[in-house]
């Protein structure tokens, strides 16, 4: 409080009267709460609680400021047969790195949904710029792709998929809501939108949750056999944690602490 200067009392000689008040040091149930000396919150007979203070709208501050890519914004030219692809875990930060075919269709590189090597994409959400590219293994997606704003540490938008097509319709979904979670497939579009910051809901914590649960089951249905996707997912662009990252300005090498080449001449 006193490093921040938050205006909130301390109980000291004239200090403000913040303070709550409760049952007792074991259980802690809060009976009331009081801001300024005004009781704002109370809790009778602790079965029912009412809200005393008028709710104000707060401001959803955002930094969304990126246009809709298009299909041959992420289009990868084949440099060579080979690349290197993140190899992700179920409930792990960790990927490893690997060399293997790539598929190479039309002279691009794309998903190879048969050997799970997924192409993923890190889009700036700050300004407009060319998306960065690398394959990833792992997520084991028959169909389908995923989307979400909530991408470590910079939280640009990530994507993973099957296609370039539903890729990009799940990036330009995220961009059109600034800033959300989003599954999509060739027929259906679902999407927790996250308006403030790009990371947080202004809904209630019911619908988010429930939100969220009917994502992570779409996507479990696309293939996916994460346990929770889109954590893991949001940690494919932490360029701290070894082995092989994603950035928005290219594919990290952790180990040696720099950015590399996809291919492997």
């Amino acid at each position: 409080i006193l490093h921040y200067h938050l205006s909130i009392g301390l109980l000291q000689k004239n200090d403000s009267a913040d303070f709550i008040i409760i049952d007792n040091l074991q259980d802690f149930n809060i009976l009331s709460t009081f801001i300024k000396g005004q009781c704002v919150f109370s809790s009778k007979d602790n079965s029912c609680d009412d809200m005393l203070a008028d709710i104000k709208t707060a401001l959803l501050p955002n930094n969304f400021h990126t246009s809709p890519i298009s299909e041959t914004d992420i289009e990868i030219k084949a440099q060579s047969t080979k690349i290197k692809v993140i190899k992700a875990k179920d409930k792990e930060l960790y990927t490893q790195s690997f060399v293997c075919q790539a598929k190479i269709e039309n002279n691009n590189v794309v998903s190879d949904t048969e050997n799970d090597v997924l192409k993923m994409v890190v889009c700036s959400r700050y300004t407009t710029a060319k998306p960065s590219i690398a394959f990833i293994q792992g997520f084991n997606l028959k169909k389908g792709a995923l989307a979400s704003s909530i991408a470590h540490d910079s939280h640009n938008i990530i994507a993973l998929g099957t296609t370039d097509h539903l890729i990009v319709k799940a990036i330009n979904q995220i961009i059109e809501s600034k800033g959300g979670i989003c599954v999509v497939d060739d027929s259906q579009t679902e999407i927790l939108a996250l308006p403030c910051g790009g990371l947080i809901s202004d809904k209630p914590i019911d619908d988010v949750a429930g939100k969220y649960e009917l994502l992570n089951n779409f996507a479990k249905q696309l293939g996916c056999t994460f346990n929770a996707p889109f954590m893991t997912m949001a940690f494919m662009s932490l360029l701290v944690i070894p082995e092989l990252k994603l950035s928005d300005k290219g594919l990290f090498d952790v180990n040696s602490f720099t950015f590399t080449n996809l291919f492997i001449q």
